[in-house]
């Protein structure tokens, strides 16, 4: 949610901004804008409404340059969309330039004192007074004597930082921001608090952003700032400081995506080339962790030791959207599999609620992206209580990955589509290891470890099979594609498989749907069922298929439209189905995640032909950085 680049070295600064915006879009966003120092001392602003096509349009008109500069993608929480609205913002007449991700939750509190002392307002958002409040505290720093500054070590650099680091003690919310001195045209100040900055490290220029897509092909050496830390920026220098703790040394990391991650490859979307590597990432998932010596799965991160583990009585998984039905699968699995009590949690409400948590419960924070602000709330709550965190995400870096205990990374790759596909499978994939790992800690048999092992080797096999369902699932979507009702229908495994698919269709087409355990229809539901609205059931062979075929009858009988997905066509169901799906046949605890496929290509072909933005569908954002 909204994005960040900064530049500052020997060129142009203007291209690589606009650029890494462009790599910033699948974050969601609905103004952009970028600025620069001019020749004159003076900062440059290029803004505008709507796609990074608008703001390129702008700056074609208009254009601005200049050896040092920040912009930014906005999703609004404070305002509307508008010119007005858009990052970067101006404070002090002039003074200084910021971009900012997050929100400050007493912002109104320090506007109206800005106001007193004569600041004048132009938009609705609490940047803006981030920005005065920068150049206030920087105009008084300027007029005391040099001996009476706290901050001298860094020379000329000092007042600045100290000007940010000041006003940081006053806000109270979230920020990843960056910050551009009128008086100083050859440095950037950026810093850090529950929103995500990376810095690029180059030679004779240095590169700030929100994640590492914008700096992918300009540098291979990065470092991502932590909570409460500041980066002092030159073309040829990185000093990085804690607020409290004064300098710290940062950890140089080596950036691992390549400019094929964030491109689309041939592909007309993101979505449709993130479905087809499922197969991939799922392989990525599991190199490594199954070991077949000990018919188990072994992770490197948790951070604990067997005998913690063995001794937890109870798990909590955590999470929200899509993460939160892999984790309802992941519920199924572990009481199955290890016979361990599990509760699966909004995130949202779990870190309001005061649930009784006796001290050998372990909880899990299930995110793609690390930045999920809920789940980070949850999560710190629940580590404030004493108890164990990990995390189960994508995002090397990310807060979440910092914060937790331990944790599990996906390794599926950069999504950059914001409705999640193969972090989805990937997740219910390393569910399923976890799974494997606490039923061997507890009773599992080591035949049965070797089963498990066997069939999740086979299931990158089976994930590439059901994407051949492709072409079929086209000629589908176009028979339903202008229905305005869907409804998504499985029982047990495949229960948070109907959700997420429901959940997939409302993302990127706009109709409205509902996942349901088949058997809760007839208690309510059923009534929604008419000529018009496709039912969309999840007949994979399992032991209860006959009660899912039961199910099916009953809406069959109220005139629904049918559409099955099964593992082989049962010519018994030609009177009962009008549309047929047919994938693998696995086992029934990987079944949702070869299910989901073509639940995943139904929703997206049905979004294209509905004309609809499928890597950013309105409303949404990749990362849910606000509450």
């Amino acid at each position: 949610m909204c994005g960040i680049v900064a530049y500052v070295g020997k060129n142009n600064a203007t291209p690589f901004l606009v650029s890494g915006l462009r790599r910033l879009e699948y974050r969601g966003y609905d103004s952009a804008g970028v600025a620069t120092m001019a020749s004159n001392g003076s900062f440059q602003l290029g803004r505008a409404v709507g796609r990074i096509d608008q703001l390129a349009a702008t700056l074609d008109q208009s254009p601005i340059d200049g050896t040092i500069g920040i912009g930014h993608t906005r999703w609004a929480t404070h305002g509307p969309a508008t010119v007005a609205n858009a990052h970067p913002h101006l404070g002090g007449s002039g003074l200084v330039a910021i971009v900012h991700n997050g929100v400050i939750e007493n912002y109104q509190t320090i506007k109206d004192q800005l106001i007193e002392k004569g600041y004048v307002f132009k938009s609705d958002t609490d940047t803006e007074a981030i920005s005065h409040l920068i150049a206030d505290y920087l105009q008084q720093l300027m007029e005391l004597p040099l001996a009476e500054r706290k901050d001298k070590s860094d020379g000329p650099n000092s007042i600045y930082f100290e000007a940010v680091r000041l006003s940081l003690d006053q806000l109270r919310g979230t920020y990843g921001l960056v910050v551009m001195f009128r008086d100083r045209p050859d440095l950037l100040v950026a810093a850090r608090c529950g929103s995500p900055l990376v810095i690029g490290v180059g030679k004779g220029e240095q590169f700030i952003a929100s994640d590492t897509s914008p700096l992918v092909g300009h540098t291979e050496r990065i470092i991502y700032l932590a909570d409460h830390q500041l980066a002092i920026v030159t073309n040829d220098s990185i000093q990085v400081r804690h607020r409290e703790q004064g300098r710290v040394r940062p950890e140089v990391r080596v950036l691992e995506k390549t400019e094929q991650d964030v491109s689309t490859e041939g592909y007309q979307h993101y979505m449709l080339k993130e479905i087809h590597e499922q197969p991939t990432a799922l392989r990525n998932a599991m190199r490594g962790r199954l070991d077949r010596e000990s018919a188990t799965a072994k992770f490197g991160g948790l951070n604990l030791t067997p005998s913690q583990l063995r001794g937890v009585n109870r798990l909590i998984l955590t999470a929200c959207g899509t993460s939160w039905h892999s984790a309802l699968i992941g519920e199924y699995l572990i009481e199955e599999f290890a016979r361990l009590p599990v509760e699966v949690e909004y995130a949202s409400e779990l870190r309001y609620r005061n649930p009784p948590i006796d001290n050998n419960t372990l909880v899990f924070g299930i995110t793609q992206s690390g930045e999920t602000a809920d789940t980070l709330a949850a999560l710190r709550e629940m580590k404030r209580k004493g108890h164990h965190t990990l995390a189960i995400c994508n995002v090397i870096g990310s807060s979440i990955a910092q914060e937790a205990d331990g944790g599990i990374y996906l390794h599926a790759g950069p999504e950059i589509g914001v409705a999640s596909t193969k972090a989805f499978t990937s997740q219910v994939c390393v569910l399923s290891m976890l799974a494997l790992y606490f039923g061997r800690l507890r009773h599992l048999s080591y035949e049965a470890g070797q089963r498990i092992i066997n069939q999740l080797e086979a299931l990158p096999e089976a994930v590439e099979k059901a994407l051949q369902c492709n072409d079929q699932v086209k000629e589908i979507a176009t028979k339903y594609k202008d229905c305005t009702n869907f409804l998504y229908l499985g029982r047990h495994y495949n229960f948070p498989t109907a959700l997420e698919g429901a959940l997939k269709l409302k993302e990127i087409s706009y109709i409205h749907a509902e996942g349901y355990p088949s058997a809760e229809m007839k208690h309510g539901p059923i009534a929604l069922v008419d000529a018009y609205t496709p039912s969309v059931f999840i007949l994979s062979k399992s032991t209860i298929y006959d009660k899912v075929m039961s199910n099916l009858q009953e809406v069959k009988a109220r005139g629904g439209p049918v559409i099955a997905v099964v593992n082989e066509r049962d010519k018994s169901l030609d009177s009962l189905v009008d549309d047929f799906i047919e994938v693998p046949y696995v086992e029934d605890f990987l079944q949702p995640i070869v299910t989901s496929i073509p639940l995943q290509l139904l929703a997206y072909h049905i979004a294209v032909m509905r004309g609809c933005d499928v890597d950013k569908p309105r409303n949404l954002a990749k990362s849910v950085t606000v509450e």
